[in-house]
């Protein structure tokens, strides 16, 4: 996993323990975190064109994977969103299921459904868009 995520040393270690348990029991230990469902987003670095891993919170829309790009609340965008945007062929892992997606961010129309189904899953979203200016990024991601 380390060599297919070169900012595992820069992650905390409780990210990398959870990437390690996915990846290794084959999303049986990891998909289910805290009580929420998670998957692995593995975008292209915007800057290094190097794949990079991060376990992240989803929901479902249809056959469509949703995530939050909220960084806690912190003014700026996390560097997986960036990576996205400037890249948005992905691939994901959802428990033991590996496959290629295209990322989006979700328009002015869909975003208010999307950010409700996304709070439902994990309500810390709405104190985390409390603490920032920016409009948290919603990204729906389909299957390529």
């Amino acid at each position: 996993m380390a060599d297919s995520n070169e900012r595992a040393r820069e992650l905390p270690s409780w990210i990398v323990d959870h990437m390690r348990k996915y990846v290794d029991t084959n999303g049986k230990e990891g998909h289910i975190w805290n009580g929420v469902p998670t998957l692995l987003l593995t975008t292209t670095g915007r800057r290094t064109k190097r794949p990079l891993m991060l376990p992240l919170i989803y929901g479902k829309d249809g056959d469509r994977h949703v995530i939050v790009a909220s960084k806690g609340g912190d003014p700026r965008h996390p560097a997986w969103y960036l990576n996205l945007v400037a890249e948005p062929k992905v691939r994901l892992q959802v428990g033991p299921e590996k496959f290629s997606a295209v990322a989006r961010t979700a328009n002015a129309q869909e975003r208010p459904a999307l950010w409700k189904l996304m709070t439902k899953i994990w309500p810390a979203y709405d104190d985390y868009q409390k603490r920032t200016e920016r409009e948290i990024p919603v990204v729906v991601l389909t299957r390529a």
